[in-house]
């Protein structure tokens, strides 16, 4: 007599609690096993040793770093176990998050196509076929992985300084406060600067304040979408050569 599979046991976790309510609600309704949610990295791992889950979905724009050092832990603890991770974003570098430091063998989704339960499904059974393997996190949409070209946008063409500067500047912090976290000198910081406002198109202009729109051009990105990646990065190639 045939046995069915069992469902596959999903732990959630998600520092901002209305998204992570709302994910968890979204796929109970559709019949996923989740059999819990976490809004920090400790209950996740107090969590991941009681429920022993075999695939963990965490969202990194409000844990970043965090999030994929507990999930580098998580997998250490069992192998075999599916990490997919939940982004706003295609370039993790505005998180925190270094590439190399994204466990091989997970999957990415974007949210925008997180709406759409096939997508999530699919990533569910991916990301534990991928559990094992040595390949770079893969990512995935209702069609299947995607390569990199796919995500292709304008902050490709940025270095990792110019993202992490472009970070501080978000964060509020002034170029002589840069330079002594990144042990430069002022100028360097105020050069590197300039090429970020050259990359995102914007001019100088005595009546708007640099650091503001770069800030919002910032919270743009991390919100951003495939589409607007894609129409951005059209309309700059054809109108303005890269540094």
């Amino acid at each position: 007599m045939a046995t069915t599979a069992s469902p596959i046991r999903i732990l959630l976790v998600n520092e901002n609690n209305f998204e992570l309510s709302l994910l968890s609600a979204t796929l109970r309704l559709h019949g996923l096993n989740v059999i819990g949610d976490a809004t920090s990295m400790l209950v996740a791992e107090n969590l991941f040793r009681a429920l022993q889950p075999d695939v963990v979905l965490v969202g990194l724009q409000h844990s970043g770093e965090e999030a994929i050092f507990a999930m580098q832990k998580l997998r250490k603890l069992n192998p075999s176990l599916g990490l997919i991770f939940l982004t706003s974003c295609p370039d993790m570098r505005l998180f925190g998050v270094d590439s190399q430091s994204i466990p091989t063998g997970s999957c990415a989704v974007l949210k925008g196509s997180a709406s759409e339960i096939a997508t999530i499904s699919l990533a569910l059974a991916e990301s534990l076929r991928l559990a094992k393997s040595k390949k770079p996190m893969q990512w995935i949409d209702s069609s299947g992985s995607l390569s990199e070209e796919n995500f292709y946008s304008i902050l490709s063409e940025f270095t990792d300084i110019q993202i992490e500067t472009l970070r501080l500047v978000s964060a509020g912090l002034s170029n002589s406060e840069i330079a002594r976290v990144r042990f430069v000198s002022e100028k360097s910081v105020e050069q590197i600067v300039a090429r970020i406002a050259h990359h995102c198109g914007i001019t100088p202009d005595r009546s708007r304040n640099l650091r503001v729109l770069l800030t919002a051009e910032y919270f743009t990105w991390l919100g951003a979408v495939k589409s607007h990646h894609v129409e951005r990065t059209h309309a700059r190639r054809s109108t303005q050569p890269v540094e």
